[in-house]
C-alpha cells in the first residue's frame, strides 16, 4: 500500500508543479507527471538533509516535494527546450 500512496502523492504533486509555473515543454502523460513529482520528493529530501532541515531517514513533506517538483520541473525545461 505504501508504493500506491507514493504514487499518487508524486502524480498530485507533479500535477501541482505544473500548474504552478506555466510554460513549456512540459512532460506530459501521467507516467512523466508522476515521476516529476517522485523525483522532486526525492531531491527536496536530499536538498533538505543537506542543509540540515530533516534529519537522517526523514523525508520530505508535501510543501517540500512540491518545491522540489517544480526545481526538477524547471531543470527539465532548461534541458529540453529546442535550440
Amino acid at each position: 500500500m505504501h508504493i500506491i500512496g507514493v504514487i499518487l502523492i508524486g502524480f498530485i504533486v507533479g500535477i501541482l508543479a505544473k500548474l504552478i509555473t506555466p510554460g513549456s515543454p512540459q512532460p506530459r502523460g501521467f507516467i512523466l507527471t508522476t515521476v516529476l513529482g517522485i523525483v522532486g520528493a526525492v531531491v527536496a529530501t536530499f536538498l533538505g538533509q543537506w542543509i540540515g532541515l530533516y534529519q537522517p531517514g526523514e523525508n520530505a513533506g508535501f510543501l517540500g516535494a512540491l518545491i522540489g517538483a517544480i526545481i526538477v520541473l524547471i531543470a527539465w525545461r532548461q534541458l529540453a527546450r529546442p535550440r
